[in-house]
């Protein structure tokens, strides 16, 4: 009996671990798609506005955790060269370049 009741106290708390693990992704997340969004538009003259939110959307979804943590952190502290650098390393991805090109001729043709 106290190893069920052990093994349904750790049940819970890594379910309750869980829970919170997704909420700070989630708030990350948010952080690091402002700071890629604000990049984009001031700091590539060529993406039309228009795209600007698809291509955040890409480059988050192709990111690793690292670099959402990376990307958190110039949301507060302010995107550098370093930011810049790492979103055009991102876009360089052959998934990126896939998920832009589609998101530009949604985004164009809408």
């Amino acid at each position: 009996m106290r190893i069920t009741c052990a093994a349904f106290g750790f049940v819970a708390a890594l379910a309750g671990c869980t829970e919170a693990t997704k909420a700070v992704d989630e708030v990350a997340r948010r952080s690091a798609k402002a700071a890629v969004a604000e990049t984009l538009a001031t700091r590539f003259p060529l993406v039309p506005k228009a795209v600007v939110t698809p291509f955040t959307d890409c480059i988050i979804d192709n990111a690793s955790g690292i670099e959402i943590g990376q990307f958190a952190k110039a949301a507060v502290v302010g995107a550098d060269d370093t930011t810049v650098a790492l979103i055009s390393d991102i876009l360089g991805r052959p998934a990126t370049q896939q998920c832009a090109g589609k998101a530009s001729l949604a985004a164009l043709a809408g």
